[in-house]
């Protein structure tokens, strides 16, 4: 019988964005002959795109991938194999692979083959609203604000968020109803808009910078997509974006596609590199999940924009930490799941829902004795006996079966 070596099998990563090369890493460790294509000429230059604002994008779901194939620690950059992403030549060839990796984006040439396959569930929605990036610059040297918080301006329909940059700059993304977009045509318009609803922006920006970012590009969209299964029998499979991308409100876009590179790296683990059982199970065990974190960052843009205006919000969410601080394995903020632990996108939806259930009927019962007790302590304030209005009923009715009547007092008797 041949051994590994001789047999080793070939496998064609499409896409060398961070899903595609980390990707890479673990099936070139598992002695997989990996080819890397990417349609960009320098792919180098898009991460280094994707770099902006990204130290705090990465939560412990992304590290916990990058620890398992030994690049979290890498100081500088990281250095991934690319194969043969490029060919000079630009001639066709056909070649032969036995696992073909999708993980070539929202628009994913592999996805669109895998559609016309039977059985392949496929949605996509862009959001009504656009997002457009525009930039505080350092001031005296150092970060104009605080740069350890994520800072946000919440409008209720329309918001924006500045995140830190390693240069001392902010990366300020507005996130807007595109007919809103439409409406600023001019400078001037862009001025008045900022002055109504972020006036204290303007100074950090500067007026001529703002104006000149806003209309650098147009607004941009945002889609989700949801597609079922991740699979074509043992031959192909999606990962990151291309299997599910998701609008970028949880921070959880590259962090959801890096932990499907872990996933499936344990799941070729537990089935000793066996296609045909891990593929499969990789579908069954990551859909749920995928589709989980998708609707949670639909539902975080609401909470971002909307929510946190709100004073009965902001209490909910005191209770939530007080519990948390009592209880610390029993109540955990969605937030705390989502990004500061490995616990299943789906199974924190549901644990969510569940500990709002809980603390919602605690507000109810509550609600509740406080408005028994009130209700009491109005009734024995009452003159002169106020128990006496409850007993009367039972005297009528003992007094009917001895004497036959009964005699009510009203208002206007004398």
């Amino acid at each position: 019988m041949e051994s590994w070596d001789t047999q080793r099998k070939k496998v064609a990563v499409i896409g060398g964005g961070l899903v595609g090369s980390l990707n890479a890493c673990f099936l070139a460790k598992r002695n997989f002959q990996v080819d890397v294509y990417e349609a960009r000429e320098d792919i180098r230059v898009a991460q280094l795109a994707r770099g902006r604002s990204i130290n705090l994008a990465l939560s412990h779901r992304g590290r916990q991938a990058l620890k398992a194939i030994g690049l979290e620690d890498q100081e500088k950059s990281l250095q991934f194999p690319m194969g043969q992403s490029h060919r000079s030549d630009k001639v066709p060839k056909d070649v032969t692979y036995d696992l073909i990796v999708g993980c070539d984006g929202a628009y994913s040439t592999v996805r669109s083959h895998l559609m016309k396959k039977p059985r392949f569930d496929y949605s996509q929605q862009y959001i009504p609203h656009g997002y457009m990036e525009l930039t505080i610059p350092p001031r005296n040297g150092d970060f104009a604000m605080e740069p350890n918080y994520l800072h946000i301006w919440p409008r209720n329909t329309f918001m924006m968020i500045a995140l830190p940059n390693k240069n001392k700059t902010f990366t300020c993304t507005l996130f807007m109803p595109f007919e809103e977009f439409e409406k600023l045509q001019t400078s001037r318009d862009v001025l008045d808009f900022f002055h109504k609803y972020f006036p204290d922006a303007i100074p950090l920006m500067g007026e001529q910078a703002l104006t000149q970012d806003f209309f650098l590009l147009p607004a941009q969209a945002m889609i989700s997509v949801k597609c079922s299964p991740f699979h074509f029998k043992s031959r192909c499979v999606l990962m990151g974006d291309a299997a599910h991308a998701i609008v970028p409100f949880f921070g959880q876009g590259m962090n959801a596609g890096f932990e499907d590179c872990l996933v499936f790296d344990e799941l070729m683990e537990k089935f000793n590199n066996d296609l045909s059982m891990c593929l499969p199970e990789f579908s069954r065990f990551r859909i749920p999940d995928d589709h989980a974190v998708s609707d949670l960052s639909m539902y975080n843009y609401v909470e971002m924009r909307a929510h946190v205006n709100s004073r009965w919000f902001i209490f909910h969410k005191n209770v939530e930490r007080f519990l948390h601080a009592i209880m610390p394995s029993t109540f955990i903020p969605l937030y705390t799941m989502v990004t500061f632990s490995r616990i299943r996108y789906h199974e924190a939806m549901l644990r969510w829902r569940w500990q709002k259930k809980v603390i919602n009927k605690g507000f109810f019962l509550f609600g509740t004795l406080v408005a028994i007790g009130s209700t009491y302590l109005l009734i024995r304030s009452m003159a002169p006996r106020p128990l006496d209005y409850l007993r009367r009923p039972w005297d009528w009715v003992t007094n009917l079966q001895y004497t036959g009547h009964v005699s009510l007092k009203t208002p206007w008797s004398h």
